[in-house]
């Protein structure tokens, strides 16, 4: 069998696996990962001031583990994953679909351009859809933790946002949760897609190995050009009802221009881990459920 066969069976992956095996790569990938994302989420709330920020994870995670507890690095852990789940399955559902028209019908290929604008699209349909409210949900409550510690669980949070700013208080921080949205599917599906399409037309085997590093490099890409839509996104969904032409200007005071790739080091930790994560996690799903999708396919076909 050609090394080519397992990619054909992936560009053509029906509607329902992609957004199955997309769930499944979003939640193995948030729930593995969530240390540094609170550790990145911790860095970029407001800090005080004289007090230096640090510059890793592995500088957060323990002080929070001996303040608070273990338990206190998975604050926000549940409304993540809920959200990966929906959000991934949305993102690679749209991707893929949005692939499958773009690409060329002979090579099966997109251009560079092609590749990012899917990506882009598949973002913002993943913001509206899951990610804005279930980041803020996992925001509010890493930064309720640092003070007033009001909420005491995600759907305490959820019902506590909702009574005092309605459901669009749940959609806090939307345009700079969808830039990043955008920008960073464009960025990770798109480098992801465009080092595959090169593999491919040279024949080189997508083995493992292969995926979690074209993951990786995605990963480390889609960080530097992204995170001053992330920061952004985070000052604005903090527990203060911080507007995002507010989170911009508190920003910009605070720290200045450097101010926006704050957490940068942190979210690179995850990014470098996750993206190899999530496509291989992406690609397994892909390769156990397509069988079984022709299978029940097949039966239904047969009955009607």
């Amino acid at each position: 069998m050609s090394s080519n066969s397992g990619d054909d069976a992936l560009n053509n992956t029906p509607p329902l696996v992609s957004l199955l095996a997309g769930a499944i790569a979003g939640g193995i990938e948030a729930g593995s990962t969530y240390p540094f994302e609170f550790a990145k989420t911790r860095v970029q709330l407001r800090q005080e001031f004289g007090v230096p920020t640090p510059r890793t994870p592995f500088a957060v995670i323990p002080q929070v583990i001996r303040d608070e507890g273990l338990r206190a690095i998975y604050r926000g852990c549940p409304p993540l994953v809920i959200g990966s789940l929906a959000k991934d399955g949305i993102r690679f559902l749209s991707f893929d679909t949005i692939k499958q028209s773009f690409s060329d019908p002979e090579t099966g290929t997109l251009s560079p351009l092609r590749n990012l604008l899917a990506g882009m699209s598949a973002g913002v349909v993943a913001s509206i859809c899951a990610v804005t409210p279930t980041e803020r949900i996992k925001t509010a409550l890493i930064d309720d933790a640092r003070h007033a510690r009001r909420f005491r669980s995600s759907w305490h949070a959820i019902r506590l946002i909702y009574a005092e700013d309605g459901f669009l208080g749940l959609y806090r921080g939307f345009a700079g949760t969808t830039l990043k949205q955008a920008s960073a599917t464009a960025f990770r599906m798109g480098t992801y897609n465009i080092l595959k399409d090169f593999e491919r037309t040279r024949d080189i085997e997508q083995s493992t190995a292969v995926n979690f590093v074209n993951g990786s490099v995605a990963g480390i890409v889609t960080t530097y050009a992204t995170q001053p839509f992330d920061c952004l996104k985070t000052r604005s969904q903090s527990a203060s009802r911080t507007t995002t032409v507010e989170a911009f200007k508190s920003i910009l005071a605070d720290y200045g221009i450097k101010g926006f790739w704050k957490g940068t080091t942190m979210r690179l930790s995850r990014t470098v881990f996750s993206g190899g994560i999530l496509f291989i996690c992406y690609e397994q799903s892909v390769k156990i459920l397509n069988p079984l999708f022709g299978v029940v396919k097949g039966k239904v076909f047969e009955e009607t």
